[in-house]
């Protein structure tokens, strides 16, 4: 099983941007969904994005849906998540995994992103600082 590397966390102003990257050189991604994930401290784990590789469909949990945006660039093997408009609310790590395809439910009236059949570990994940 492959842990992916996630990189471009830090520290940003309430609206600021960031670029965080999930890469490996191990396998390729296109041939996987890639679902990234979000944890705050003392808090469970929250899937936010997702996107099949195969196809290029993409998914969001509503919490980012309109502010942040998955990609993947095939020829460096790696999957992006563009984040704008960042709150402090987003102050959490953030990391990626492998999974067959991406699932999407809506929990408690929220459209939630969820690993559907998770294939490797979370990564060590990139933090990302939010300030108000």
């Amino acid at each position: 099983q492959v842990q992916l590397v996630e990189s471009g966390g830090g520290l940003v102003q309430s609206g600021g941007s960031l670029r965080l990257s999930c890469t490996t050189s191990k396998l390729s991604l296109e041939e996987y969904a890639v679902v990234w994930s979000r944890q705050e401290t003392g808090k469970e784990r929250e899937g936010i994005s997702c996107i099949n590789n195969r196809d290029d469909k993409t998914y969001y949990s509503d919490s980012v849906k309109g502010r942040f945006t998955i990609s993947m660039d095939h020829a460096k093997n790696t999957v992006y998540l563009q984040m704008t408009g960042l709150k402090p609310e987003d102050t959490a790590i953030n990391s990626c995994t492998t999974d067959i395809l991406c699932a999407w439910t809506v929990i408690t009236g929220q459209g939630v992103v969820v690993p559907s059949s998770q294939i490797g570990p979370w990564g060590q994940g990139t933090h990302v600082t939010v300030a108000s």
